[in-house]
């Protein structure tokens, strides 16, 4: 499957996340973990409860930030923080704070 592929995977999810819907995130993350050797698999590796894992992923679920860090980990997929792109204003932003504090 495509998204056994970490680049594809990661491509996957941040296409998910670009749509602003934490339930299409989720599911995305499931699907890829699905992909790359199933739930049991994954929930033995990043240690969260198979059961647990299956109701985090859920159209329902509530996932904290660092159980999705840990089975993004456990995927082999690296969460990464970069400034918005077009309209520049995050770095304008960041900018006038760095000035502030200098």
């Amino acid at each position: 499957k495509i998204l056994k592929d970490p680049e594809e995977a990661s491509a996957y999810l941040n296409a998910a996340l670009e749509a602003g819907d934490d339930k299409a995130f989720l599911l995305a993350l499931r699907n890829v973990l699905e992909a790359q050797g199933g739930m049991t698999r994954i929930s033995r590796q990043v240690k969260i409860n198979r059961v647990s894992l299956y109701k985090m992923l859920s159209p329902n679920g509530n996932p904290g930030f660092e159980n999705v860090l840990r089975l993004l980990q456990g995927a082999g997929i690296r969460f990464q923080v970069m400034p918005q792109s077009g309209n520049g204003s995050v770095r304008n932003g960041s900018a006038k704070r760095a000035r502030k504090r200098a």
